[in-house]
């Protein structure tokens, strides 16, 4: 529906989901192995608790009359995660369509006048904190062609690549989708210093993405990281920062190491954490998505949305 022109594009504010996995291991009880929400599409009740799990967005969303991108759960259905989890390839591509059939039916039943973007979601290959192998771009494009292609021959109007951890490959995706016709979005991911856990900075793994891909993604994004982790490296001086247009960020402010050790989840304080979004507005002229990653359900997001919507929006130069 809107491959060829994402209304995010063109102002305007739209929500997205919270910490999908953190919400179904620790609020509903549900078992993921290997962190999948994907798992769960595999029979009939499963697939209800997803439903479930993004009804009250899409609730969300017509409260607040914003627009609504629907990240499907597939950030481990990629091969390698797969067949650790016991999937074949086969089966794998069955449940991404799956995935976005469950994003189409959402869409179709809570379409109203604000856009409805399907995303098809993509994980890293590796850890998403600590990666213990690093592809080359080329690989990165190879491997996740897989995904990519299959949500190509699906309702996918976009692709977004969440929880990037270094350049190389976010732009294997960014080449893999744009081939596969598809626009995307690169997520990355940042420790306490605001840099990548490569140690890479933020603004240079933006920078060489769009150098080596022909600035392919639509936009970019941050995740996983708290707002405190990333705030100081957002100078509106650097034109990178234009480039960034989403943020889900995490309930937490621990360091990703703290969160891997933590037993119990860190659900922050929503109303702290929808305040901290709104003094980054004028820092962020280009962020038009807002969501959550860790620990966030829809409470956090509905204060994020609403303070970012009382901030006045920074002057237009």
């Amino acid at each position: 529906m809107y491959r060829d022109r994402l209304p995010q594009l063109e102002g305007g504010l739209f929500i997205t989901d919270g910490g999908i996995e953190t919400t179904l291991i620790y609020h509903r009880g549900l078992e993921l192995p290997a962190f999948a929400a994907f798992d769960l599409l595999k029979d009939d009740a499963g697939t209800e608790e997803l439903r479930r799990y993004y009804v009250p967005y899409a609730l969300l969303a017509r409260e607040h009359g914003v627009g609504l991108v629907l990240e499907s759960p597939t950030w481990r259905a990629n091969p390698d995660w797969a067949a650790e989890i016991g999937y074949s390839l086969d089966e794998l591509d069955s449940l991404n369509r799956k995935a976005i059939a469950l994003m189409e039916e959402l869409r179709t039943e809570y379409a109203g006048r604000a856009p409805i973007v399907i995303s098809g979601c993509v994980g890293p290959q590796s850890d998403g904190y600590n990666p213990e192998s690093m592809l080359s771009a080329a690989e990165a494009e190879t491997y996740h062609s897989t995904q990519i292609g299959t949500f190509a021959d699906t309702a996918a109007d976009m692709v977004t690549a969440i929880t990037m951890t270094y350049a190389e490959e976010a732009i294997g995706v960014a080449r893999a989708a744009a081939k596969a016709g598809l626009p995307s979005a690169i997520s990355f991911t940042v420790e306490t210093d605001g840099r990548l856990p490569n140690g890479q900075a933020l603004g240079e793994a933006i920078e060489q993405v769009d150098s080596e891909t022909g600035a392919a993604p639509a936009y970019y994004m941050i995740n996983c990281a708290h707002p405190n982790h990333f705030e100081d490296v957002l100078e509106r001086a650097d034109s990178w920062v234009g480039r960034i247009g989403g943020l889900r960020a995490n309930a937490s402010a621990k360091s990703h190491a703290e969160l891997d050790e933590a037993t119990e989840l860190d659900e922050g304080d929503p109303v702290d954490l929808g305040a901290r979004h709104g003094a980054l507005k004028h820092r962020l002229p280009g962020v038009t998505v807002l969501g959550g990653c860790c620990g966030t359900d829809d409470r956090h997001v509905a204060a994020i949305c609403t303070a970012w919507r009382a901030e006045r929006s920074p002057a237009r130069t």
